[in-house]
């Protein structure tokens, strides 16, 4: 049985005509697919009836990329290099991903994703590598193909984002600005690029709850790591649906 497994999405326009639309990227989709599992595009409407409806028909959630969440959900005033939010599409996935934690439902966050399930945990961010870190190397590769392989990951020996992985080191790609400072409530980094910045985090005590800050679902075709991450994450949310669907 493939499990269902929810990809939020985001107001966006049709090239030509304008006309609004919700979309996501066909790489999480595909990556889904690939794994095993039912891909399912949420429309981001920030509705508690709607998100319990998902909730109800969902297996796992997958936390993907985007703009960058508002700051004043972490506390903070947005810097001039922050994205215009997107308050609808914040507030849904803040709400979604609070009720998904509460059922313990299989999650994993991608980039964007790493970011808002950090400041749903309590957490905060640097709203801008250059600006506030400018030791860092370069991390946002715009214009790059995804699958272009920027830096090292670095991660701790055994743990299990490695041990999915199967490598404490990978090189991966990088199309962010921003990255976890102050991890949140039960928040573990467990990985890092080479000059200290977060890429990937564990919720201690969750049964599935991962995150890492590049793009492994553009990489998963052809990277056995990636793949190997995907395949993790649709069994946890396999094994989710079967002790659901006994009780």
């Amino acid at each position: 049985m493939r499990p269902v497994i929810g990809i939020p999405c985001y107001a966006g326009e049709r090239a030509g005509n304008r006309r609004p639309l919700f979309g996501n990227n066909q790489a999480y989709v595909s990556a889904v697919y690939r794994a095993g599992g039912a891909p399912l595009l949420l429309p981001p409407l920030d509705d508690a009836e709607l998100i319990a409806v998902y909730l109800e028909r969902m297996d796992g959630l997958l936390l993907s990329g985007g703009g960058d969440v508002d700051p004043v959900y972490y506390g903070q005033q947005a810097l001039p290099e922050c994205d215009a939010p997107d308050g609808e599409r914040d507030a849904m996935e803040m709400a979604l991903t609070r009720a998904a934690l509460a059922v313990e439902l299989p999650i994993l966050g991608i980039c964007r994703g790493m970011q808002l399930l950090n400041i749903v945990r309590g957490g905060t961010l640097y709203q801008d590598l250059p600006a506030q870190w400018p030791e860092t190397i370069e991390h946002q590769y715009v214009g790059f193909p995804g699958t272009h392989l920027a830096h090292d990951l670095r991660l701790i020996p055994g743990s299990r984002t490695a041990t999915i992985l199967g490598a404490e080191r990978e090189t991966v790609n990088s199309f962010h600005h921003q990255a976890v400072w102050e991890p949140g409530e039960d928040v573990e980094i467990v990985g890092w690029a080479e000059d200290g910045v977060a890429e990937a985090m564990e919720l201690r005590g969750y049964p599935f709850g991962l995150a890492v800050q590049y793009h492994p679902e553009a990489l998963a075709e052809d990277n056995q790591a990636s793949a190997r991450l995907f395949a993790a994450f649709v069994n946890a949310c396999r094994e989710h649906a079967s002790k659901t669907h006994a009780g």
